[in-house]
């Protein structure tokens, strides 16, 4: 069987964004009978910008009761925390002696962190590609469900395969992105990618209906007729079409370009479209929280699981670096 890693950072609750962008894709690799499925909550990959300690551990727990409450099964994929497998820290630092800082250095990603957090331009953050590629390689996991800003990162840990496998005879695979329809969740600020670091950007999956009606609201729209739609009405239509279907987009678009469309109906309507599919999620969120016992059998469970693979593939990345 093909094998599957992704995984979230533990930065909170889980958001629509990483449902629709990443979860769903997870959830159908899962469901397929073609692979085997590693999901971690990537606590390790959070240390690379401000966090707060404090509230760390409940963060990384809340991830791992999100990945329950949304259907991922620990009798179908491995769910686990990445800093409980200490295979991958190994891994990754054997991949930084064939990896160069000038490589590094030039990605977008590492550029435009290093713009938004100019006091925390650490090794951890120039590293991270690297630590990526080993969370993926460590499992010789294929597929990778994440979405398009994730390509760069992608293509690092497919020239780490490369490179590992020509000079000491490895045989990792070269990863590739698993594409899911919501892989790019617009922001609700009319700009860029839903994102929990952008206030008013996103919808938490444990919204209530009034909460969600209220941020739906605030999408920036215009008078509600044009024969170009952009900003937030372009963000609104997307949100339709992932919740309500592409048919429905259309024809609002199609009322937009000629007759004009009220925007307090389509958001209210798109809200509780929103919370129907949220709606059992919470639910069983709700039975999970109670369960502490069941949660932490999990934890224990996805560890054991993954580290019974990631020591292999260390073992034999060692052996064959001469390292015996």
């Amino acid at each position: 069987m093909k094998r599957v890693l992704s995984g979230i950072r533990a930065t909170g609750r889980l958001h629509l964004g990483n449902y629709l962008g990443a979860v769903k894709g997870m959830l159908e690799l899962a469901n397929s009978n073609e692979y085997e499925t590693f999901y971690m909550v990537a606590d390790l990959h959070t240390l690379t910008t401000p966090y707060d300690k404090k509230t760390l551990s409940q963060s990384v727990r809340d991830v791992i009761v999100d990945y329950l409450a949304v259907g991922l099964a620990p009798e179908k994929s491995t769910l686990f925390v990445q800093s409980h497998v200490p295979e991958h820290l190994e891994l990754a630092y054997y991949f930084s002696t064939v990896t160069t800082v000038a490589k590094m250095q030039h990605l977008p990603t590492f550029k435009d962190k290093a713009k938004q957090y100019p006091e925390h331009v650490t090794m951890a953050l120039l590293n991270y590609p690297v630590l990526m590629a080993a969370d993926i390689l460590v499992y010789k996991a294929e597929l990778v469900p994440v979405g398009t800003d994730q390509e760069p990162h992608l293509e690092v840990a497919r020239e780490i395969a490369r490179r590992m496998n020509q000079d000491y005879g490895t045989d990792f695979p070269e990863p590739k992105r698993f594409a899911t329809n919501g892989e790019y969740v617009p922001s609700l600020t009319g700009e860029g990618k839903m994102s929990k670091t952008v206030e008013g950007s996103y919808i938490n999956l444990t919204d209530d209906l009034s909460t969600i009606k209220s941020k739906v609201a605030r999408i920036p729209t215009d008078e509600g007729k044009g024969s170009e739609i952009l900003g937030g009405v372009k963000t609104l239509m997307e949100f339709v079409e992932l919740f309500e279907g592409k048919e429905e987009r259309e024809r609002l678009e199609g009322l937009y370009r000629t007759s004009g469309i009220r925007y307090s109906e389509i958001k209210n309507e798109l809200s509780k479209a929103i919370f129907k599919e949220l709606a059992p999620i919470q639910n069983r969120r709700a039975e999970l929280e109670k369960d502490r016992e069941y949660v932490d059998k999990v934890i224990r469970g996805g560890a054991e699981k993954a580290r019974a693979v990631a020591r292999q593939t260390v073992a034999e990345v060692r052996r064959k670096m001469g390292l015996g």
